[in-house]
């Protein structure tokens, strides 16, 4: 990452701003003048400010981070996608597609389709289609490779935006806002510098102003890519301990403990037996026991059983003989 000097910017004709009638108050803290009715933007102001983006840049990209660029205005359009190759990184370069970032699930989606059609264009599937068929699907193709193309290897949201000219893009500057997500950009005199975290005061039309910016801006990438701690000779897991600059400390990192990773299944708790209150247990044992009886009663008990009731004889039946002697005692006292 070369350092920049006043002049190289003065060349590129980053100091020059828009027309007076069109400025933005909000840029006037970093306005030296005017000119020929143009502002004149300070760069001992801009130069500052744009060091301090790129070290931000280097820092993300030490920490593993992903910046896109953002520039789909004719004059950035070049360079953007150009550098951001180089650096390898994803950008958006022709059309920003609302909802890239706030509904990233759906652009998924139509990446995973991108990639299905260029599988299919590789492997002969298109051979066996029919004429009209091919046509519409390369349509498609062409289509989703114009809007999708640079982002196309972009797996999750990024970690930071690089945009160029904030007026322009303000439906990407939006979106990042909602997510929370760390906006670097290069802001003329009639935008305003609200929402953006990292503002580079400069012109945003000179196509050589913008190849300077992006320039700057890539090789920040590739010093920080440069700079990420790794460990060589080594392809087990291991960590390296990092000061407080952010350097990697002399001397080995320890290595991390395997996990042991165990399938067997615990033995269940015993259940504890329940201890119930003194007076339910004594009222059990007393159910459960045979019925307690008095002294001698068990004497008298036996001689119940021994005793034997003795039937009455039945009364004889009623002879003919004694019917007829009972009628003639009757007719013999009248």
């Amino acid at each position: 990452m070369g350092d920049l000097s006043m002049r190289q910017m003065l060349e590129a004709g980053v100091h020059f701003g828009h027309q007076t009638r069109y400025w933005n108050p909000k840029m006037a803290p970093y306005i030296f003048g005017e000119r020929s009715r143009i502002h004149i933007i300070n760069l001992e102001k801009t130069l500052p400010l744009y060091r301090e983006a790129l070290e931000f840049v280097k820092r993300l990209v030490t920490d593993g981070g992903t910046l896109l660029f953002v520039g789909t205005k004719r004059a950035a359009r070049e360079a953007v996608s150009a550098q951001a190759q180089r650096c390898a990184m994803p950008y958006v370069s022709q059309r920003w597609l609302g909802g890239t970032l706030t509904n990233f699930k759906t652009v998924r989606q139509s990446i995973k389709r991108m990639h299905e059609l260029d599988v299919q264009s590789e492997d002969g599937t298109f051979e066996r289609l029919g004429k009209m068929e091919v046509i519409r699907l390369r349509r498609e193709m062409e289509k989703l490779e114009k809007s999708l193309g640079g982002i196309k290897d972009m797996n999750n949201l990024p970690d930071a935006l690089f945009v160029i000219d904030v007026g322009h893009e303000k439906i990407a500057v939006s979106e990042a806002r909602k997510l929370g997500i760390p906006i670097v950009a290069v802001v003329d005199t009639n935008n305003t510098p609200d929402g953006v975290d990292y503002v580079i005061p400069g012109n945003d039309d000179a196509i050589r102003a913008v190849q300077l910016y992006a320039e700057g801006v890539a090789d920040a990438v590739l010093a920080g890519r440069e700079a990420t701690p790794q460990l060589a000779g080594s392809d087990e897991d291991e960590f390296v301990e990092l000061d407080e600059h952010g350097n990697p400390k002399r001397g080995r990192g320890r290595r991390r403990a395997p996990v042991k990773m165990t399938t067997a299944k615990k033995p269940a708790p015993r259940r504890k037996p329940v201890e119930r209150p003194a007076a339910h247990a004594v009222a059990e044992a007393a159910a459960a026991a045979p019925p307690a009886t008095p002294a001698g009663a068990g004497d008298e008990t036996a001689a119940r059983k021994t005793v034997v009731r003795k039937k009455a004889p039945a009364k004889k039946a009623a002879t003919h003989k004694r019917v007829a002697k009972k009628d003639k005692a009757e007719d013999s006292g009248e």
